[in-house]
């Protein structure tokens, strides 16, 4: 990952995938990991599907995930830094507000809001049997680990062999971040050297 010393943070409103088709949010590009007060922790995180379902394998599944996600950013707001769909799990680093890690019930309103728009059955909380329970989660510590949770991010999908490279995938805020010149359009044909002994899935 390319880092400019010069960047301030630039707030840009930004989509996740090509065209804009998954969801609008904002990105802070970050030329080193020094917070500003206003701004609280980052975590990085692994959503699975129940049974590695291939749920988001088509352009409707994913729209109902947008607007869940963007429907409880509304209610309680949060950043959404980087993020890739794949069918069956999802990654992202979140940044939430200054004083808030509550992540856990953000994430179940989605879940559920998910559940109920594709009309799965639900346990008793109200899940559905479309997600696996638990989930990944880590905060982020640094600026060193902040770019290597991106980079794993980013190159996930030629990870699991869906693309050659990450440009390819549709579904990633890559492109996003090749714009703002912190990666170049190639990164990701071989696998950084800084994730190669991670496995968050």
């Amino acid at each position: 990952m390319h880092h400019h010393a010069d960047k301030k943070i630039i707030d840009d409103e930004y989509r996740i995938g090509q065209n804009g088709s998954v969801i609008d949010v904002q990105v802070f590009f970050v030329s080193n990991y020094r917070r500003s007060d206003a701004r609280g922790a980052s975590f990085f995180f692994t959503v699975v599907t129940y049974h590695r379902r291939p749920v988001f394998d088509s352009d409707v599944s994913i729209a109902i995930l947008r607007d869940s996600i963007r429907d409880e950013m509304q209610r309680r707001p949060f950043v959404i830094e980087a993020a890739v769909i794949l069918p069956d799990h999802i990654h992202c680093l979140w940044q939430l507000p200054e004083n808030d890690s509550d992540f856990s019930s953000r994430w179940r309103e989605i879940k559920k809001d998910v559940t109920k728009r594709l009309g799965a059955s639900k346990n008793a909380r109200g899940e559905g049997d479309l997600w696996q329970r638990r989930f990944w989660e880590h905060q982020i510590r640094n600026e060193r680990d902040w770019r290597m949770h991106m980079d794993y991010i980013h190159y996930n999908p030629v990870k699991h062999g869906y693309v050659n490279a990450p440009l390819q995938w549709r579904w990633s805020s890559f492109m996003r971040w090749v714009e703002k010149g912190a990666y170049e359009l190639d990164w990701g044909t071989i696998e950084p050297s800084d994730i190669s002994a991670l496995d968050f899935e």
